[in-house]
């Protein structure tokens, strides 16, 4: 019994062992990668304006001793505001310039009529071209862009998957060796630890790839106000003789419609108290007509009966 746990207690410090060197070359691999880009592209001599590019002959016909230079990584963002005649034609347009330069729309809103957000993805090789010609469909109100280099991070990532991945491939290779039940469960324990790394490696390498490969341009339309039609001013007209007078009878005319109107409007507006008015002033004009009736009749018998008198007087006076 103790001859057998002594073997499985060194199978098990075998079984550490190499993967304690599989993670050491792992890390090494990874030191070393990611150190020899930095070099590699500092070691490469800035060309020249005018030089021959890398690799290329040279004018006397022998090859040039320079090594090509790596294309840098660069992800490009932009953002333009325009004022369009038409969102619908201007949308239009940006789409179709999209497809012609190889690339497609992220993102469109148009529910405002008088605004719209359209989010191109665009190659990066064609940013700057693109740009131009989308600020060309309006009058622009705001540019921006922004260039990001993402050199150093690609060649880490890249770097680190390929140690990563080789870091797997060793685990692989113990586990097809592995004859032990324990070994065998300890190396899918460690490959399954090590591949999800991997792949989350994978996924920054991917997205750092569609970063730099694809570049972003978000274009905000705005409708343009209708410009309105100037009116032009009437010319003078030299008027005669007759022609004063007929707009004199024309103003006054006028005149007389508008006292027309104005009284129609009062007695429009003055009728509602006329019928409340007019029954009361009847009965008290009636009133003072009967009184006066009354008054009348009353002072005619008394100046009847007194005008004998009156005759005698004047009789006697005669006299």
């Amino acid at each position: 019994m103790s001859r057998k746990r002594i073997s499985r207690a060194g199978a098990a410090l075998a079984v550490a062992a190499v993967l304690a060197l599989a993670g050491c070359s792992a890390d090494s691999g990874a030191r070393s990668d990611s150190a020899a880009a930095p070099m590699a592209a500092g070691a490469q001599p800035a060309r020249a304006p005018g030089a021959a590019p890398s690799g290329a002959p040279l004018p006397g016909g022998a090859p040039s001793a320079l090594p090509s230079a790596d294309p840098r990584a660069i992800a490009y963002t932009g953002r333009l505001t325009l004022r369009v005649a038409g969102i619908e034609s201007a949308v239009q347009q940006a789409e179709t310039l999209a497809a012609q330069q190889s690339g497609y729309v992220e993102h469109e809103d148009t529910g405002d009529a008088g605004s719209a957000q359209v989010v191109l993805r665009i190659p990066s090789a064609a940013f700057a071209k693109s740009f131009d010609q989308l600020a060309g469909f309006g009058t622009v109100l705001n540019r921006t862009s922004q260039a990001d280099d993402l050199t150093q991070q690609v060649v880490d990532v890249d770097s680190r998957v390929k140690s990563q991945q080789a870091s797997v491939d060793r685990v692989r290779q113990l586990m097809q060796q592995a004859t032990s039940l324990n070994d065998i469960v300890t190396l899918e324990g460690e490959l399954s630890t090590r591949e999800a790394a991997l792949e989350s490696l994978q996924a920054q390498q991917q997205q750092l790839a569609a970063q730099t490969s694809l570049s972003t341009i978000t274009v905000n339309l705005q409708a343009a106000a209708p410009v309105p039609a100037a009116i032009a001013p009437k010319a003078p007209t030299g008027r005669g003789f007759w022609g004063s007078v007929g707009h004199a009878l024309a103003s006054g005319w006028r005149v007389l419609l508008a006292v027309l109107r104005a009284l129609l409007i009062v007695l429009a507006a003055a009728a509602p108290f006329l019928v409340v008015v007019a029954p009361v002033l009847w009965f008290v004009l009636r009133r003072r007509r009967a009184g006066r009736a009354a008054a009348m009749a009353v002072a005619v018998p008394v100046a009847v009966q007194g005008e004998p008198a009156e005759q005698t007087e004047q009789a006697e006076q005669t006299e």
